[in-house]
C-alpha cells in the first residue's frame, strides 16, 4: 500500500504497558477517589478492600486463596515471593523471554541458591513443559510472555499432586486468559495492563499452600520491610484486607476500582477474555493474509491474546543483519507514530525486531481493524528504502 489511509483508529494506544484506558475512560471517572486521606482511615481501608473483593469476583479467585495490594508493581510482586518463598526446596526455573530470564538472574545471582534448574526457549516457542518437574520442585514461570507473545496453553503440565510451590507472573494473563488457580500457588499481576490501569501497584493471590510455605518457612537471608508477609511465624492478614506495606495511591486505587466496575458491565472475565480474543483474532486475519508479517510465536495454541508479537518475513528483511532488521521495524515504528495511526508498537529492547500489538480487553477490536491498513501502509513505505 503506497497511499496513506483515509481512516485512524479512534484511540491509538496499542502500548504493552502501561495499556489503553478502558473505553469512555476520563478523569471523572475518579472523583470518588479520596484524595488527602490517609489510606488507614476508614475510607481508604474500604476502598482498599473493596478492590481486592471485585478481583476475587473478576477473576474467580477461590475463597481460600488470599489476595493483597503490595508495591512495585508486578515486579515487586514477584519478587516479595521468590525472596519470601524459594530455598525450601529445589526450583526450576522457566523462561523464554525476558521477564522470565529476569526471573532467574534474581535466583540464580542475587539469591543464590543452590538447587536451581532453568529450562529456557527461544523467543517464539515454549520449552517442554512435560519434562519439568513440578511435583518434587518450587517451579517459577510467566503465564504470559509479554516480550515474546507465546503463553502457556494451560495447566496440565503442573502436577495435582505437588510438594513443591508453583510461582506465577500472570501480569499479562490476568483478565484476559483463564488462570488455572487449582494449580497457582503464588500469582502476581499490576494494574495497568489488561485493564489499563496505573503503574507502581502489584497484585500478590497466595493459595494456601503458599500460606502454609510462608508461615513455615524462614529464609536464611534478610528480608527488608518491604518484602516481608509475615510477622513472628504468622502471615500478616491485613496485607490481604486493605492494609497495605506501603502508602499507596488512592487515586490509582480508584482507577483501578473504576476499571473493574467495567469489567463487570462487559461481562466480566468471559467478556474481558471474548474482547482480547476478538482483537487477536482480527491480528490473525491479518497475518494470514500477509505473507511479509507473522506471529514470533510458533505454535497457534501457544500465541497470546493480549501481547501480540510479529515479525517481518519478507526475503528484504530477513536478510538484512540483526542490526539493519531492527532499524528497518523502528522505521515502521516511526511512521505509525508519526501519522498517529499508532503508538507504542516497537518490539522490546530484547526481543527480535518487529511489532507488538496490545490486544487485551481495552482496546476496541474496531481500533485494531483501523490499524491493519496503517501497518500495511508503514511497511511499504519503508521496505521502499531497501531499493
Amino acid at each position: 500500500m503506497t497511499t496513506a489511509p483515509a481512516a485512524k483508529p479512534r484511540v491509538a494506544n496499542f502500548s504493552s504497558g502501561p495499556c489503553a484506558k478502558r473505553p469512555g475512560w476520563s478523569l471523572k471517572a475518579l472523583n470518588d477517589a479520596p484524595l488527602g486521606r490517609s489510606h488507614r482511615a476508614k475510607i481508604g481501608k474500604a476502598k482498599l478492600k473493596l478492590a481486592i473483593d471485585l478481583t476475587r469476583e473478576i477473576l474467580q479467585v477461590p475463597a481460600d486463596y488470599k489476595i493483597g495490594i503490595v508495591p512495585a508493581s508486578d515486579t515487586g510482586a514477584v519478587e516479595m515471593a521468590m525472596w519470601s518463598m524459594l530455598g525450601a526446596r529445589p526450583v526450576t526455573m522457566l523462561a523464554w523471554e525476558s521477564f522470565g530470564e529476569g526471573w532467574i538472574t534474581d535466583v540464580v545471582k542475587q539469591l543464590k541458591l543452590a538447587d536451581v534448574e532453568s529450562v529456557t526457549a527461544p523467543y517464539g516457542e515454549l520449552p517442554n513443559l512435560k519434562k519439568v518437574d513440578t511435583k518434587k520442585r518450587d517451579v517459577v514461570f510467566t503465564w504470559n510472555g509479554t516480550t515474546s507473545g507465546v503463553r502457556v496453553p494451560d495447566a496440565e503440565w503442573i502436577a495435582a499432586d505437588r510438594e513443591g510451590i508453583t510461582i506465577c507472573d500472570a501480569t499479562s494473563a490476568a483478565f484476559a486468559q483463564r488462570l488455572d488457580w487449582a494449580k497457582l500457588d503464588v500469582t502476581t499481576f499490576s494494574w495497568q495492563k489488561v485493564l489499563g490501569g496505573e503503574a507502581a501497584h502489584g497484585m500478590l493471590i497466595l493459595s494456601p499452600r503458599a500460606v502454609a510455605r510462608l508461615e513455615s518457612y524462614k529464609p536464611a537471608w534478610p528480608l527488608p520491610k518491604i518484602f516481608r508477609l509475615t510477622k513472628g511465624g504468622k502471615l500478616i492478614d491485613g496485607i490481604f484486607e486493605g492494609e497495605t506495606i506501603n502508602t499507596p495511591s488512592m487515586l490509582c486505587v480508584e482507577d483501578y476500582i473504576d476499571a473493574l466496575n467495567w469489567a463487570k458491565k462487559v461481562g466480566g472475565l468471559d467478556g474481558l477474555v471474548k474482547r482480547a480474543d476478538a482483537n487477536t483474532r482480527a491480528i490473525a486475519s491479518f497475518v494470514k493474509a500477509s505473507p511479509w508479517i507473522d506471529f514470533l510465536a510458533v505454535k497457534p495454541k501457544t500465541r497470546s491474546n493480549t501481547s501480540v508479537c510479529l515479525k517481518f518475513t519478507h526475503p528484504k528483511v530477513t536478510a538484512l543483519a540483526a542490526d539493519a532488521q531492527a532499524a528497518f521495524a523502528k522505521g515502521v515504528v516511526a511512521t505509525l507514530e508519526k501519522e498517529g495511526a499508532g503508538l507504542d508498537l516497537g518490539h522490546y529492547r530484547d526481543a527480535p525486531p518487529g511489532l507488538r500489538i496490545w490486544c487485551g480487553a481495552t482496546v476496541q477490536t474496531r481500533d485494531i481493524k483501523a490499524l491493519i491498513p496503517w501497518i500495511e501502509y508503514a511497511f511499504a513505505k519503508q521496505l521502499a528504502t531497501l531499493g
